[in-house]
This record gives C-alpha cells, structure tokens and sequence, in this order.
C-alpha cells in the first residue's frame, strides 16, 4: 500500500468515530496521523511496530494497529465501526460537502441510509428545514449525489494504468505479437471501468499460467473466449481469446469506439479486413488514414480523411521543459532547489516555479516577501545549474472580480504567470466565463490554468463558455494549460482541435508537489495526443531558447 492510502484509511476511521461519537481526542489522533501520512515520502507499508513509533504522528497505540493491520489486513476499530454502519451511510459521508455530522443527521434523524433515499428525499426538498442545510445547501447535495452515483465504478485512467503495468509486467515484451490492451484503456480514456486484453488462441493457455501466481487479481468468470478476473481495487480486466489468424483484426475492432469502426466502415462493408497482418493494412485498405489508438473516438476522424496520414502528434519526448510546479514555498512536499534537480534528472532544459500566490491561504501562498526571497534563491541555482534554468512564474489566483494577485510590480517580477480560480467555484456559466475573460485580457497573464477547475470523478468542474474563453486567449496571446494531473486533465481534450484552430498554445503542466508528480506530464501528453495536440502547438516543447524568447517578446509588449 501506498502511504496515501493508508492516511485515507485513517480519515475514514476518524470519520466513522466522529459520526458515531466516539471521544475526540483519539478522533483528533487518527487526523493528525493521517495528515503526517499524506507528507510523508518514505514509504511505511511493512513497517514493524518499533519502527512505526519512531514517525512523528504515530503513537504507540496507533503503531501496534499499523503492524497488525500489515500483516492481518484489519485494524479492529476499524472493523467494528464498519459493522456498526450501513453500507449505505458510508457513502453518504463521501460525497463531497457532507461530513460525519450531516451525516449523522440525515441517518440518525431523518432515517436515511442510501444515496438513492438522500437524492429521493432531495427531490421531495426534506432537507430545507432541517437544522444545518437549507435550499442551497439541499441542491448541492442533490448535485454531489448525482455526480457520484453517476461516477460509480469507474476508475482514472492513471490508476489503471498503473495496476495493469504492475500485473502484466511479466509478459510486456510479447505485447502486439500475442496480446494487447484494447477498448477504452488503449484509447487512454482519461476514465475507465475496466481494462481489456485481447490474447491469440495459440497464445491462452500461456498468458493464464503467468497469471496464476499473481496477488492482485482474482478468476471471477471463465469461458472457452472470455476469461473474467478481478483485482484489488475492484477494476475489472476481461480477456477476449481470438483465432490467431484474425488476432490484427479483432483488435482495431475493439479498440475502435462505435463512431470510430462506423465512419471507417461506413459504405465499405465489402472490403475484406479480417485478415490483415497490421492496423496500417487495415486503415489503407479502407482508403484512411492510420489512426493512432487515442484518436480513435470518432471525433476527429473526418478531418484527417482526406490528407494522406494524419499529423505527427505530441509525444513525451518532444517535451523540453516542465512548466507550472510547486514546492516547500507554499504547499508542495520538496524544495525548490529538489524540484529543479529533479526536472534536471529528466533531462529536461528548464523548470518553472509557480508556487500559490498571497490569497492561497489554504496552501500557504506566498506574500511579497516570499516572493523576494524565493527570487533570490533561484538566481543563485540558476548560476549554479546553468545551462538549465529556472524561470520565475507563480500560480496567482483569479480573484472574484477576474483580478490577479499582487501590485503590478509585483506581477512584472516574474518571468510567467499561471493564473488560476481557486476559490468560489459555485459559477453559472456567465459569472465564470467572465471572470476568467477578465484575467485572460490582464497584460501578465502567461497561462490560463486549469480552466473549468474539475477534479475528474469528484468534483465537476464550473461551466464556461470554452469557445469564449479560447477566443479570448488568442486575443490576447494567453496559453491554456492542459493540467496533467490524472485526476485533473483540464482543459478537456475534446477542446484542443479549437484552440489550435484559432492559434492558442498548449501547456502540458504537471502541477507537480512533489519530485514524482513531475512524471505526470505523461498523463498529459496522453490527453493530448487524444486531442490531436501537434508539437508545434505544445507550449513546453519549446527549447529553453525559444520558450526565453518567447516570455521576453511577451513581457516586452
């Protein structure tokens, strides 16, 4: 386990007391361990009780349930809070804006222990008069609960990824000869239910022996053709068994969304692919194009039809610098100082810093002082690092009005700036869509971040206007981040075929806080590529040069 998971462990375990009264000095110790966990770095899953004493936030007695719970995968307040809740009661306290006291209220007062019965109850409006919600408050529940039943049981791209490499790592090298992914994880759809393998019959019997052995999955479901398994995390991975001969075929069939295998194939039907020995034989005998994996989703098709291949688009190679990271300035886990040497490590040719600007109170954002100090710092690293450099950026917040943090003299002290909304999220679509025009029309303005603010399976981001706001940015030469967080991965790809049409750039930025988030970049370059994102219209594939340039032409004007 990772140490974020067993903190989440915890907050639940502090959630499950504090909903069932339990004393709030052990409730208070099961936060403050969990928050230590989320800062950690070194790993902790294995741990003895003697060593798991010695990590500041953990106490004696929380040790002892932390080794136990290591070796017997259960922590025995844990298990007796769960059993004393429905099921249902759970999830209820997960949904975002309800906690373990409106939660109380709404099982133990209002004898409610579902989602359904809470988004039944929403609509007959049973929340308006009870004590501590009201109207507002009643339709963001009814929202919340929406979205998540919605979002049940699909997965981040990223954490598929992530287990299905760690399971199949035996067999990668016969990847494409005897097996593949296809479906919506070789398209890398940024959410997923499920990941899809299809195998060779030759190669069945071969692939389910390497798989035996394996602690992250379970045999749900087999058959002569399909095979059903189960992991850990309850992702489900179906395995489709093809003839040899029709193995190239089966998969461009299964990879391909419906709209994609119904353009193809639209007025073609009686030309014979099923014997193709390669994707590329398939789209030329169909008189297409070849389509890359992402692209397949009958969206862009059409535009590419006519040309004689489709362009070469962005990959993570092309990348030469990485904008838009955090560090110990404000709410990050490494120093600046980490960070950079870690950007450096990539082989990149320049970091930029943006650490929260002064309204980020939440994330320790910085004040002019600050600023001042971690300017000087990068000065010094910058003589000592060259030919890499560190430019100057920071992440201000879009205030209420549209306005940026900071004086203007301010502003003009960095090489870049990332503007971002951060707070007040509760737009409609006009109040959003203006306040985000009026900081894209701000001369400082470098890169309008993270867009709609959506926070992928949990939090719906706020509505705009995109063509608006893509119209304004290249007005006024603003680029728009592609945020690589995995459970970000804003602005959408379906959007980046307009923004290059009207000429705006895209920032692949990992908003890293920590040296790993930095490989997030990766799951950017995968949105990306979905959205038909070329190298020359990907911001950080700019060389150090011509990205120094660029910021100078802009601070110029």
């Amino acid at each position: 386990m990772e140490n974020y998971q067993i903190a989440d462990l915890l907050k639940d375990i502090a959630r499950l007391m504090e909903l069932h009264g339990e004393n709030s000095f052990k409730i208070k110790s099961y936060q403050n361990a969990a928050f230590k966990l989320d800062r950690l770095t070194t790993p902790i899953y294995g741990l003895s009780k003697e060593e798991l004493e010695n990590i500041d936030g953990i106490g004696k007695s929380l040790s002892a349930k932390l080794a136990t719970y290591f070796t017997t995968g259960e922590i025995e307040d844990y298990q007796k809070l769960i059993n004393e809740t429905p099921e249902g009661v759970l999830d209820i306290m997960h949904v975002k804006g309800i906690g373990p006291k409106k939660t109380s209220i709404i099982w133990k007062e209002m004898g409610i222990e579902s989602l359904g019965e809470l988004l039944y109850a929403c609509n007959e409006n049973r929340l308006i008069e009870v004590k501590g919600f009201g109207a507002k408050t009643q339709q963001q529940v009814k929202e919340a609960v929406q979205y998540k039943l919605a979002s049940k049981g699909y997965f981040h791209f990223a954490t598929a990824e992530q287990l299905a490499e760690n399971i199949f790592k035996k067999i990668k090298n016969l990847q494409g000869l005897s097996w593949n992914y296809c479906g919506d994880f070789r398209r890398k759809c940024e959410i997923l239910q499920r990941v899809e393998i299809i195998i060779k019959n030759s190669f069945a019997d071969e692939f389910k022996n390497l798989l035996l052995a394996n602690k992250e999955i379970s045999l749900l479901n087999s058959e002569e053709k399909k095979i059903e398994y189960n992991t850990t995390i309850g992702l489900p991975i179906n395995i489709t068994i093809v003839p040899d001969e029709h193995f190239v075929f089966e998969t461009w069939k299964q990879t391909g969304s419906e709209k994609h295998l119904a353009f193809c194939l639209e007025n073609k039907s009686s030309i014979d692919i099923t014997g193709c020995l390669s994707e590329e034989e398939i789209y030329k005998k169909l008189s297409l194009p070849y389509y890359i994996p992402e692209l397949r989703e009958g969206i862009l098709e059409l535009k590419f039809s006519s040309s004689a291949s489709t362009p070469t688009f962005i990959e993570y190679s092309d990348l030469k610098g990485c904008l838009h990271n955090h560090s110990t300035y404000s709410d990050g886990i490494h120093s600046l100082r980490e960070m950079a040497l870690a950007a450096r490590d990539l082989d990149l040719q320049y970091f930029g810093i943006c650490d929260h600007s002064k309204s980020a109170g939440y994330a320790n954002g910085l004040q002019i002082e600050r600023v001042l100090q971690q300017h000087q710092e990068i000065n010094s690293l910058n003589e000592e690092l060259a030919p890499f450099k560190i430019f100057k950026g920071i992440e201000s917040d879009i205030l209420s009005d549209g306005n940026l943090d900071y004086p203007e003299d301010i502003l003009a002290s960095f090489d870049f700036i990332v503007a971002s909304v951060h707070s007040g999220l509760k737009m409609d679509e006009e109040k959003a869509t203006t306040r985000l025009i009026k900081a894209i029309e701000n001369p400082y303005t470098t890169i309008l971040g993270h867009p709609t603010g959506r926070l992928l399976l949990a939090r719906k981001g706020y509505p705009i206007d995109h063509k608006k706001v893509i119209d304004a940015c290249a007005e006024n030469n603003v680029v728009i981040e592609l945020n690589a967080h995995p459970y970000r991965l804003d602005i959408d790809w379906r959007w980046i075929d307009y923004c290059m049409e009207k000429n705006v750039m895209i920032s692949i930025n990992p908003d890293a806080h920590e040296t790993s988030g930095l490989l997030d970049m990766h799951y950017g370059v995968c949105a990306a590529r979905k959205g038909g994102l070329t190298k020359e219209f990907t911001f950080n594939a700019f060389t150090l040069e011509e990205i120094n340039n660029w910021f100078q032409k802009k601070k110029s004007r």
